[in-house]
């Protein structure tokens, strides 16, 4: 129970992690663009690969199961859901594993492009059926 806190606590600084960096990059490029989103999800794909790389079984560092989730799942999942989706084709691809590695990157992008529109529908659908 004690792990689940500890991701629960990195969802957190995380979350706030990824709304400060946004505003940041709204004050300095506008809003026109998503940079923040942009920004935050390269630069949490980035640290998830230099962190499990640096704590891995061959790593630098020795980092305990509690510690890694709580990297990895905590901060990183509550600042960017990309970095696991990165980490994990990562893998995929690097065990040699391209059909699931390719069929992740475009299932990702086409399912989750298809669920946000049909969201986006039945809200409105919703929306309809109140006026």
């Amino acid at each position: 129970m004690i792990l689940y806190l500890w991701i629960f606590l990195g969802a957190g600084l995380g979350g706030v992690a990824r709304f400060a960096v946004s505003c940041v990059a709204e004050q300095h490029w506008g809003a026109s663009f998503p940079w923040g989103t942009l920004i935050v999800n390269v630069s949490g794909s980035f640290i998830i690969g230099f962190f499990a790389a640096l704590v891995s079984p061959d790593g630098l560092l020795a980092a305990s199961p509690t510690a890694r989730h709580f990297v990895t799942t905590g901060i990183l999942g509550g600042y960017t859901t990309y970095s696991a989706f990165s980490l994990q084709t990562l893998t995929l691809a690097r065990d040699g594993q391209w059909l699931y590695a390719g069929t992740y990157v475009g299932g990702t992008l086409v399912l989750c492009l298809a669920a946000v529109w049909l969201g986006h529908i039945c809200a409105l659908a919703l929306g309809n059926l109140r006026a």
